[in-house]
Parts: C-alpha cells; sequence; structure tokens
C-alpha cells in the first residue's frame, strides 16, 4: 500500500512540476535569485562531489542560522569529512555562502522526484543525513531507508494544524517514519505530537531548541554599538526586525504617533525579504518619513526618520544598537520570527499574537517577564512609549531576556553526542 501511496504521490508531483517551474519564474519576477540555478533543484550540478559526506539541509535563513554553530563544531570534531549543505530558498543559500564559504558544498535541496533525487544521491553519495526541523519528502526518506543511510530529523516540531493533517495520510506517513533513524524535537509535545503521526516512541527524543545555543561574535556588539554612535547619532532606536507585508504600516503609524512624545525616536526597518526593500522605501517617502539606506553609507541627521536595513546577514549586529526591538511575522499571520537573538543581545522585545512557529518558548519567555507581547496592534504605540519611559522596565526586560536564553542552552552540546556515535558509525 505504501508503494502504492508513494506513486500516487510521485505522479501529482511530475503533474504540477510546470506549475511549479511557473511559480518560480513569478518569484524570480521580484527576487531575481529565484531565477539562478534551477537544473540544482532537478539534481543536475555542476560542482564536485566528494566522499565521506556528511548532509545537513535546512530550509531558509531561520533554519541556516539554527545549524551553524553545529557544522562549526562538526567541521571542528570531524575534519576529514565533507559537509553538504543544501536550503530551499535563496536567502538561505546566501547565508550559507556569506559564512561558511567555500569550506562546506551546497545547492538547493532536489524536488521529491524519483528520478531527481537518484540523481542527487548518486552524485553526493551522501553517509548521513541531517534534516532541521520538520521537512517530510515521502521519496528522499524512502531513498536513505533503501540505501541504508542514517537519516536524522533534528530541532524537530509538529504544529497541532500539521499532527491532524498527517493523521488524514496515516498510510503514507507511518513508513516515511519507519525509515528516519532519529528524531530530536524542541518540546515534549512535538515528541508526542511525532509518535501521534506514525513515529515509534524508541525513535524519538526531547532535547530541546539548538536555536537558544547561540554564538554572537564579540564583533557584533563593538559593530551594533558602533553604528548607534556613528551612524544613529544616539538616538533612541526602535527595530522593527524581520518585518513582512502588512506590518511596515503598523510601524510607520506608531512611529507617527510615538514621534510626538519622543523626539529622538529613530524607526529601523529590516524586512525579511530582500525583494521588497524598495517598496518599503518608496512606501515610507510617500509617508513623508525622511529615508536613509544601510546601502548608502549615509549618517542620520536630526531630521531622519527611518533607516532600513537594505542587506542581509546584518540584524544579529543590528541588535546590539537598538534601544527595543519589536520581531516580525507576529502581527500578521505568519507564525513569528526567532527572537532569541534580540534576547541575548539584551534588547527588550515586543512581538504580536501570532507566535505559532515559536508557541512554547514564547509562552515561556512571558511568563518568565523576559519579553512583552501586544494581542491588539492598537496597543503597540502604548507599549513603546511605556518602554521608553520606564528604563527601569526596559533594563529588567533586558537582563531577564538574556537570563532566559542562557538558562535553556544546552541543547547543541547533547545534539553532537547523539551525531558524534552516528558519525563513528559512518567512518
Amino acid at each position: 500500500m505504501f508503494q502504492f501511496m508513494r506513486f500516487l504521490y510521485s505522479c501529482v508531483f511530475y503533474l504540477i512540476t510546470p506549475l511549479i517551474i511557473v511559480r518560480l519564474f513569478v518569484k524570480s519576477l521580484t527576487a531575481p535569485a529565484y531565477k539562478k540555478r534551477w537544473l540544482e533543484r532537478f539534481g543536475v550540478y555542476s560542482c564536485p562531489a566528494h566522499k565521506e559526506t556528511i548532509w545537513l539541509h535546512a530550509v531558509s535563513v531561520g533554519e541556516v542560522e539554527a545549524i551553524f554553530p553545529l557544522i562549526k563544531h562538526l567541521q571542528k570534531l570531524y575534519p576529514s569529512h565533507n559537509l553538504l549543505v543544501t536550503t530551499t530558498t535563496p536567502t538561505g543559500s546566501e547565508r550559507v555562502h556569506t559564512v561558511l564559504s567555500d569550506s562546506v558544498s551546497h545547492v538547493y535541496l532536489p524536488y521529491d522526484l524519483p528520478d531527481v533525487i537518484q540523481r542527487f544521491m548518486t552524485h553526493f553519495q551522501p553517509k548521513l543525513a541531517i534534516i532541521v526541523e520538520t521537512e517530510i519528502w515521502p521519496n528522499l526518506f524512502a531513498y536513505c531507508a533503501n540505501h541504508d543511510i542514517p537519516l536524522y530529523l533534528i530541532n524537530a516540531r509538529l504544529s497541532q494544524k500539521s499532527t491532524r493533517a498527517y493523521q488524514k495520510l496515516a498510510m503514507l506517513m507511518q513508513p516515511i517514519f519507519a525509515g528516519i533513524t532519529y528524531i530530536a524535537t524542541q518540546t515534549e509535545p512535538d515528541s508526542q505530537r511525532f509518535i501521534a503521526v506514525g513515529a515509534k516512541s524508541q525513535q524519538v527524543e526531547t532535547l530541546g531548541n539548538i536555536k537558544f545555543d547561540l554564538i554572537n561574535p564579540e564583533q557584533y556588539l563593538v559593530q551594533g554599538r558602533e553604528l548607534k554612535t556613528t551612524f544613529f547619532k544616539q538616538r533612541w532606536v526602535w527595530l522593527c526586525a524581520s518585518t513582512h507585508p502588512g506590518e511596515e504600516a503598523l510601524c510607520f503609524s506608531s512611529y507617527q504617533a510615538l514621534k510626538r512624545h519622543i523626539p529622538e525616536l529613530l524607526l529601523v526597518i529590516a524586512p525579511r525579504h530582500p525583494e521588497r526593500f524598495s517598496s518599503i522605501k518608496k512606501e515610507a517617502q510617500q509617508l513623508g518619513l525622511q529615508v536613509i539606506t544601510r546601502r548608502s553609507g549615509e549618517v542620520c541627521s536630526a531630521t531622519t526618520d527611518m533607516f532600513l536595513l537594505d542587506t542581509m546577514g546584518e540584524l544579529k549586529m543590528l541588535y546590539y544598537s537598538a534601544d527595543c526591538a519589536l520581531i516580525g511575522g507576529s502581527f500578521v499571520d505568519i507564525g513569528g520570527h526567532n527572537f532569541l537573538e534580540a534576547l541575548i543581545a539584551e534588547v527588550p522585545v515586543v512581538f504580536g499574537s501570532y507566535m505559532d512557529n515559536f508557541k512554547e518558548i514564547a509562552a515561556n519567555a512571558l511568563t518568565q517577564h523576559a519579553a512583552l507581547q501586544c494581542t491588539e496592534t492598537s496597543a503597540l504605540t502604548d507599549t513603546l512609549l511605556m518602554m521608553y519611559t520606564q528604563p527601569k522596565l526596559r533594563k529588567q526586560l533586558s537582563m531577564q531576556g538574556k537570563a532566559f536564553v542562557l538558562h535553556n542552552q544546552g541543547t547543541l552540546a547533547a545534539l553532537l553526542k547523539k551525531l558524534s556515535l552516528a558519525i563513528e558509525k559512518i567512518s
């Protein structure tokens, strides 16, 4: 039955492949990087293959950032092994190139089609597969199982919505999970959900979230403080990080209301997707805001309203220049983004009601008074004004935020122990 279900799945995938290509083309109109390296998505590569390859897959920027510390440790512990890192998005790809350069091989993850997966695996011949969070691909996983490639699902999470969907596909999901060697989940509820959709209890272990195990170089602090002093001229900096459509308008509205009470206020916008840089700048200027960009190299003047971060890879540094931070993707129904990077930089954090991607972490942070939440967008302006007028509250939030992150670290060390056992077996 499983083979038949996988056959149907593959047939449907082949049928919709032309639509996927059209979607790539449409995306490339606003994000030109999507028109490049299409052959990689079909298992055709120009880069050479290496032996003794450990393969790690991370979808996009958030997942890639989470595994950089893991990759650095693996490179140090196992210098004779080659690392292959795959991503799905150009932004994730750019971060891999920027941070890891040529120390790893990197391509896009191929589409989950039998012949495409065959070409990918034949070319790279990975000895160990490590998939970050929840990427479940029937043909890919079946290939690993059929060719005795250990498959580890790490930092795994599963929402209630996904659990209900997977339970409807029990005949397909149970054989897929049978081929997974080990599942390291973020929380105990995640473990229970994986078991509910077909994983065996002995396959699953709750290790915690590796996103707590941040490595922020000292240079981030130095560069951030320098940016605050030189470019921002000691303005009171409100950083809106990883914003999505609809959130910038909210930030502009709050900024205009707050400016009457905070003359030294500077709005800093760091959009999630680079293809939106120009449209956000235009939107702000249409409202009469004076905008400068990071790429321009200009220094803020007394009349500057907004600083637009139109570069990638500098957000962690930028947190060290902020007086408070709004976490994007949480005021529109995206599911929120990683706010731990802000907490470790001792920046008071406020996020909205849509934090499904970090549901338990957000709930724990609120319980431990490590962050603030605005469940109503209308409360944002008052919340920010409260933070400005109460420096003791800001200090308390920043201290408790950093303590919250430090207290929850240790998952990376536990994960490395598990992976080391697997690597020793394949060596």
